[in-house]
């Protein structure tokens, strides 16, 4: 597979199904096909439950059942159209699921009579300001693998050309790797091998049904005392790597409420560089990128394979087709649509 540049869209939850029915809209549908008009070489869907109670909130998607695959298809086939190769992304939130929207009268736990749900984790510890989650049986989590499993099987239905399983940013793959969320017993807690066995039997189970390829998004640092680290990052990628993982996608953060967090430009491009150089796996770079020269730069120092972009895509949904022009590259050769080219850089 090829992507026809290293500018990539990084998912973005969207909190836009309104029906609460995980059922991506018209909403969907335009905002990332404006993407993939503006030049973008993948976009990822925002973080989609593969089952119910795996959402983010009541209005976040899904494709836990087979109803999602023509509303997602009607999308992919759109994304595609344009030159672009559509990702999705299959996600669990875990202990911060069920909440309400940013956008939403709520805040903290959403109820039932609003669409909420009772939160699950791997303890019985609660992210700030939410509820206190139920912790997931042993029988439970073992049975997750095949939920992640089952949701490839339809976004392989849906047109998707890449699956990336949400490891990060504090929701439940990132719940179980972090001691600060994991304080189990069992085979899934305690030591390294166990904290990330979650991961690892995901990953093996989305492989036994999926051949094309798969990403994993993790958090290189909690960035809090006694959390989990960018060492760990890196190891994990090593075994990922074994597991026929293609790509990580390193950010960072989302554990828990209260991290120090030294932010700036390019902030989270050294836990890219050392991931990298430590499990050698290709890797996606974020965080405040937001310059082409300074995208460029990342490439060109060997820091990750992929620049991912996201607050500066939704300002400028056209970002490619401004930085190639800003980087030489001709009109003709960038990627816009034939209906624009009238409106290319010059």
């Amino acid at each position: 597979m090829t992507a026809r540049n290293r500018i990539w869209l990084a998912a973005m939850c969207q909190y836009s199904c309104f029906e609460r029915d995980g059922m991506p809209t018209d909403w969907h549908l335009v905002n990332l096909g404006q993407h993939a008009m503006g030049g973008f070489g993948l976009v990822v869907t925002e973080a989609t439950a593969v089952v119910p109670e795996g959402r983010i909130s009541p209005e976040d998607t899904g494709i836990w059942s087979d109803e999602h695959i023509e509303p997602w298809r009607r999308i992919t086939d759109f994304v595609r159209s344009q030159g672009t190769i559509a990702a999705i992304q299959l996600a669990h939130a875990g202990r911060k699921g069920s909440t309400w929207s940013p956008f939403s009268e709520g805040s903290g736990t959403a109820p039932a009579e609003v669409g909420g749900w009772e939160p699950v984790g791997p303890s019985a510890l609660a992210f700030e300001g939410l509820d206190v989650p139920r912790a997931l049986a042993t029988q439970e989590v073992a049975a997750l693998p095949q939920a992640f499993a089952d949701a490839a099987v339809r976004a392989d239905a849906a047109g998707f050309d890449v699956v990336e399983i949400h490891g990060a940013h504090g929701y439940l793959i990132h719940e179980f790797l972090s001691p600060l969320a994991n304080q189990r017993t069992d085979r899934y807690g305690g030591s390294f091998a166990n904290r990330t066995r979650l991961v690892v039997e995901i990953v093996d189970a989305v492989r036994a049904v999926w051949d094309k390829p798969v990403f994993v998004r993790l958090s290189a640092s909690d960035w809090a005392d006694g959390g989990w680290t960018v060492e760990e990052t890196a190891q994990l990628g090593s075994v990922l790597k074994q597991h026929d993982v293609d790509l990580l996608d390193v950010s960072s953060g989302g554990a828990v409420a209260h991290q120090k967090i030294d932010i700036g430009p390019g902030y989270q491009v050294p836990f890219a560089r050392e991931v990298r150089s430590v499990s050698g796996l290709p890797v996606a770079a974020v965080g405040l990128i937001t310059d082409p020269a300074q995208a460029e730069q990342v490439l060109v120092d060997g820091d990750a394979d992929i620049v991912m972009l996201a607050r500066a895509a939704i300002r400028e949904p056209a970002w490619p087709l401004r930085a190639a022009h800003e980087l030489g590259v001709s009109h003709r050769e960038a990627p816009y649509p034939p209906q624009h080219t009238r409106g290319a850089w010059r």
